[in-house]
């Protein structure tokens, strides 16, 4: 499940908001404004968008279900843009994004961009043929600041559409640099380390060496899919994980079914889990926004969970490499397998191509607009390794974009949000959680998932 779900899961919905635009002062000089139709030279601090001038006046619509406070930022991010080249961008978000933009499509009342959160649902936009094909500059900057995983998920049948925005890490371990400190425990830097520092842990009886929950209401069971995600990407690599995303590999495949076992002696190893909350079955019933408290009271040792759970910690936690909370790169397991990251994201997609859009659309594609949203935002991450990277205030943003932007990484999206909804955000959820809970055992919850596969 991505992060556009999973933080906007319960917020309401918020209306369209427009933000005011006029040229600015500097933006142009009259001098070169006589002709009909002439492009203005824009000047002082609005130079650096020459590239997009000759466009104002004109509206760009754009839906998300980026809703406020983050949608405050992100409207601050392109506000010089928009006030030196004149566009207006006519910003909605909603929560009810992905069932209401299908709707809007198809009622012939698309958006000129939507933010996508899913692979899967840009595919289906795709098939109304109504996605328009991007500008040179957008298929240029992605081939140029991305690892060329993110352009492979912003494809359909060959044909790239969509750049993407923003990025989370997933591959990440919450942990307490002081409790560390005060034990002696060194953070591992293999998969192996990590499990012998979790026998260390456990045997010491200072603490449980893992906490855990999966609840999320009608989302229930969606973090024990991204451990057995972590596992695959670590063991199989990226073509085996490709190949179990398209069902290609089933879950009951010896390759699956032995992250299934590495995922029993990590998540579902009674002598690990589950700190301040009970046995392994209490995962299942503690919430994924509870799960990392009993890290805070040395109950717990460490968490597994993506960039975004920083905003899960108690207002005022110092949350630093010397603080609190910090996190680490969750190791891998296979040598063979080189830097394995799990991550989700957005993908701007156009539904057309006037010279305005197309404006809007290549900038928002550039190492400056990532530069931008970074400066103004706490919490978001892009996978533009054009972005200055100093930019970010935040550690745990820093951090996972040493991993996000790193070219050589063997990145892969969330399998979830790429497999069929009727498997991805239905049986998939529902097995792991019954799995967590004892109702199923693993070659049950393995024939579960499979069977449920769309023909």
């Amino acid at each position: 499940m991505t992060i556009g779900i999973r933080r906007r899961l319960f917020a309401a919905l918020v209306p369209a908001v427009a933000i005011a635009t006029a040229a600015a002062g500097c933006s142009n000089s009259s001098n070169n404004n006589s002709g009909a139709g002439a492009v203005p030279t824009l000047t002082g601090d609005c130079a650096q968008y020459q590239a997009y001038a000759g466009h104002a006046g004109k509206t760009v619509t754009m839906f998300a279900s980026i809703i406020s406070p983050e949608s405050d930022s992100l409207q601050k991010s392109w506000k010089q843009f928009s006030d030196c080249t004149g566009i207006t961008i006519k910003y909605e978000g909603s929560n009810d994004f992905e069932s209401q933009l299908p709707v809007r499509v198809n009622g012939g009342n698309a958006p000129d961009l939507a933010i996508i959160p899913q692979p899967g649902l840009l595919q289906q936009m795709v098939g109304t043929g109504k996605v328009a094909k991007p500008p040179a500059q957008v298929v240029s900057d992605v081939d140029k600041y991305w690892n060329k995983a993110w352009k492979q998920y912003g494809t359909v049948d060959g044909q790239f559409y969509a750049a993407p925005m923003s990025a989370n890490m997933k591959s990440l371990v919450w942990y307490s640099p002081k409790t560390f400190a005060a034990n002696g425990w060194k953070v591992p830097t293999t998969w192996a380390d990590m499990m012998t520092l979790s026998d260390q842990i456990a045997a010491s009886g200072k603490a449980k060496p893992w906490c855990g929950g999966i609840g999320s209401g009608t989302a229930t069971g969606w973090p024990a899919t991204d451990w057995l995600e972590e596992i695959v990407l670590r063991t199989g690599g990226g073509q085996v994980y490709d190949d179990w995303v398209a069902h290609k590999i089933k879950f009951s495949d010896p390759q699956i079914t032995d992250a299934f076992t590495q995922l029993s002696k990590w998540m579902l190893n009674t002598k690990y889990v589950n700190a301040g909350f009970g046995d392994v079955k209490s995962i299942a019933t503690t919430t994924f926004q509870d799960a990392g408290k009993p890290i805070l009271t040395g109950k717990c040792a460490m968490l597994q969970q993506a960039s975004f759970y920083g905003a899960q910690w108690p207002k005022g936690t110092d949350i630093s490499e010397n603080g609190q909370i910090f996190a680490f790169y969750l190791p891998g397991i296979n040598p063979s397998v080189q830097t394995p990251v799990e991550g989700g994201g957005e993908f701007v997609t156009p539904f057309s191509n006037r010279p305005e859009v197309q404006a809007v659309q290549s900038y928002l594609s550039t190492p400056d607009w990532a530069t931008s949203r970074i400066k103004v935002a706490t919490g978001w991450v892009s996978a533009n390794s054009g972005a200055d990277q100093t930019a970010y205030t935040d550690p745990i943003d820093k951090l996972s974009a040493k991993y996000l932007t790193d070219p050589n990484a063997t990145f892969r999206f969330d399998a979830s949000d790429m497999m069929p909804a009727a498997v991805g955000s239905g049986s998939e959820w529902t097995a792991m959680t019954d799995l967590f809970s004892g109702r199923k055992n693993i070659q049950q919850a393995q024939q579960a998932i499979d069977a449920s596969w769309p023909s």
